[in-house]
């Protein structure tokens, strides 16, 4: 008897929690565990934000539009308009999160079996939405020896067929750091034009760009107004992880109104966390400054101390708040299994993601991982020292 279906059983776990239960019994065990694996900033969400949820006071927790509250997509339509990205409300569908700006947008331009082209190391749960979405990634490898920027326009050429219909990309990048270039982007909306494709941008981090770069829009750039879609969250932005507010950008309004009528089969997006990202929009500008320069000095104290570290080659991130890491392993999710079951410095040890979740193409970043500077510099220093040490008593280590 078949149980599953074939998309149920192609459905791949994720390789940034697929290690937990091997973390929740270090924890059992009596042990310290540094989260380097995922996502979640300990910067406190702001003031405004948990305010206006607090102060919610209507009497019926009702339905909302399935469009989302008009009043935040006039205020996100306000947002975009101080980067010049010259939207209006109407451009904007608030989403259950960004992964399901993603999805709906893979729905909207593709059915069962076309093809999206992927720059990868990617977000590993791309691969999840595409097999939802019945949607075939396609990836173009970027290296680590070239710090992951984009491969040559012409690699990615060579992967367009007649299933192809768009490009995704992530701006900056998740899981490598890198901000892709004003050229680069030009690059891209030049192959858009010449396949008719479209290209989608998952813009999450755009807030967190360092070293005096600019972060640059696929919504600014000219002559593919119609072919732009962008992904949103606020869950990095404002630290709000748990809320899962998103939103698809687009001034292609057939995208938009196939996606909403995904969203009205979802109904509504949630309603108190709609209110509080309102109110967040009005944070001060100074919130973010900081937060920014916090980044920044948790990534100079990270890349350093990888450097020093014999066998390790780590890129410097310019965007976002991870790196991709090469690491002198035999295996890379062996290593990190065996921090956790294995290894521990003064009854602490740490958890990372290994980076072939992240990649498409078999056999990639067996020896890499991912790794996120969400934790403050003094609780980074004390795991990049246990990861250090770990790295010399591990017996899978390749020099």
């Amino acid at each position: 008897m078949k149980i599953l279906s074939n998309r149920g059983q192609a459905m791949p776990p994720s390789p940034i929690r697929k290690l937990a239960p091997f973390a929740d019994q270090a924890k059992e065990r009596g042990l310290h565990v540094y989260h380097l694996n995922i996502g979640q900033p300990d910067i406190k969400t702001p003031e405004t934000f948990l305010q206006s949820i607090k102060n919610f006071n209507q009497p019926v927790l009702a339905y909302g539009p399935s469009a989302g509250l008009p009043s935040l997509r006039k205020k996100l339509a306000e947002y975009y308009n101080r980067f010049d990205i010259n939207v209006t409300y109407e451009n904007i569908l608030v989403t259950t999160g960004g992964s399901e700006a993603i999805i709906f947008a893979m729905m909207a331009i593709c059915d069962p079996g076309d093809e999206i082209i992927v720059p990868e190391p990617f977000y590993t749960n791309y691969n999840g939405f595409a097999v939802e979405a019945g949607v075939k990634i396609v990836p173009i490898t970027s290296k680590i020896e070239d710090d992951f920027q984009l491969p040559p326009i012409e690699s990615i050429a060579e992967k367009i067929t007649d299933r192809t219909r768009g490009i995704l990309i992530c701006n900056p990048n998740n899981p490598t750091g890198y901000v892709y270039s004003r050229q680069e982007l030009e690059n891209l909306r030049e192959i858009v034009l010449k396949h008719d494709l479209f290209l989608l941008s998952d813009e999450v981090y755009r807030e967190f760009v360092y070293d005096g770069l600019t972060h640059t829009s696929i919504l600014q750039l000219e002559g593919i107004e119609d072919r732009t879609i962008m992904m949103d969250s606020v869950s990095k932005r404002y630290s709000a992880c748990g809320a899962r507010i998103g939103m698809i950008v687009s001034k292609n309004q057939e995208v938009i109104e196939a996606c909403l009528r995904f969203g009205q089969a979802r109904l509504c997006p949630p309603t108190i966390e709609q209110i509080g990202t309102e109110a967040g929009i009005d944070t001060p500008q100074e919130y973010l400054d900081e937060v920014i320069a916090e980044y920044n000095e948790r990534r100079n104290v990270m890349v350093n101390m990888l450097r020093q570290m014999p066998g390790v080659v780590a890129p410097m991130p310019k965007g976002a708040f991870y790196l991709v890491v090469k690491l002198p392993v035999d295996d890379a999710d062996k290593f990190a299994q065996w921090l956790l079951t294995d290894f521990n410095v003064d009854n602490e040890t740490v958890m990372i993601a290994p980076a072939n979740g992240f990649y498409s193409t078999p056999g990639l970043g067996k020896d890499e991982v991912r790794i996120a500077y969400v934790l403050n510099v003094d609780d980074i220093k004390k795991s990049m020292n246990i990861l250090a040490r770990g790295l010399q008593a591990y017996p899978g280590r390749t020099i």
